[in-house]
């Protein structure tokens, strides 16, 4: 039946009943908060491009995140910027390494909150690329060891998930198989498997201290023109093993988001990135928005989309509301 019969308008006359019909929900337990740990005692370094964002030390990371978990905050993902940097990202494997040492502490401190660790070499190389360079390009399958004993490093320090960040190819299958090896059968894998080389990156950028020194990145991030890439690159990351996919960017690809949740049985995250956040907080700023209301619309669209797992440096603030 049409109009005057259906009147679509009197499921939004009033709060109750556009809560008892709404399709899509937003909740805390769907978010993640990225943090960014460097070494150090009592270091609160801002991040310029990213207002209410901060390089901490442990000691200051454990504050935090003891205040996140009482907010309500369950997981963070964990980023790290070492004192030094090498050649190939070497330094990432050391048992005590920035980031190893963070999950030490957070797990001494706030066991029951959930841990994930970036496993990428970008912030860990002199060159700012996400692996060995050999002959101007990285090598993909030199950088598949150093991604293992980095996530084996982590592991043993007591990580609760990995999430390879590199794209390069067969790399969930070769941390699989070392996770499997020492034993580390339980530890999941968030892949991000549809990761798009893309502009949206720029102030993670500046959080992590991980711009690269020369060309970019596009010979193993996504094209962004691409979606029938990024189901094989999701479907070959499944077959390897890993537990979640994630498609980052999140707001220009929502609609890879969807084809990925109609066609893939397994969690899909959405990394509502750096640019995403940082573009919301300029214009906030300026005046030129409802921050609060903005920010809603926008993780619910992403759920709406899809997404079972959003990480997002808006969970401190939004996760208040929910």
């Amino acid at each position: 039946m049409t109009y005057p019969v259906t009147r679509l308008r009197r499921l939004r006359k009033t709060e109750t009943i556009r809560n008892l019909v709404r399709e899509n929900r937003l909740s805390g337990d769907d978010l993640v908060m990225p943090l960014f740990v460097r070494s150090g005692s009592n270091v609160k370094k801002a991040i310029s491009s990213m207002p209410g964002n901060y390089q901490l030390s442990v000691d200051l990371l454990v504050e935090k995140c003891s205040e996140l978990e009482k907010m309500g905050v369950q997981a963070v993902l964990l980023f790290g910027i070492p004192e030094e940097k090498d050649e190939t990202g070497e330094i990432a494997c050391q048992e005590d390494g920035i980031v190893q040492q963070a999950i030490r502490a957070l797990k001494k401190e706030i066991p029951n909150l959930y841990l994930i660790a970036d496993v990428c070499n970008c912030e860990y190389t002199t060159h700012g690329h996400c692996g060995t360079i050999i002959d101007g390009d990285v090598d993909n399958d030199v950088t598949l060891n150093t991604l293992s004993k980095q996530s084996l490093s982590l592991a043993r320090a007591g990580v609760d998930m990995v999430a390879p960040s590199d794209m390069m190819d067969g790399r969930v299958k070769h941390i699989r198989q070392s996770l499997d090896r020492e034993g580390y059968h339980g530890i999941p894998i968030m892949s991000y498997a549809a990761k798009y080389s893309s502009a949206f990156y720029g102030p993670f950028r500046e959080a992590a201290e991980s711009a690269p020194q020369f060309g970019n990145r596009a010979t193993y991030q996504m094209d962004p023109a691409n979606s029938r890439e990024a189901m094989r690159e999701i479907e070959m990351d499944i077959t390897e093993g890993a537990d979640i996919v994630m498609v980052k960017p999140a707001l220009s690809y929502l609609d890879i988001i969807t084809r990925v949740k109609q066609n893939i049985n397994v969690p899909v995250a959405a990394y509502n990135v750096s640019g995403e956040f940082s573009m919301v907080k300029a214009a906030a700023q300026k005046g030129w928005i409802d921050e609060k209301r903005l920010v809603s619309e926008l993780l619910t669209s992403m759920k709406r989309a899809g997404a079972d797992i959003i990480i997002s440096y808006h969970t401190q603030e939004i996760i208040k509301d929910l």
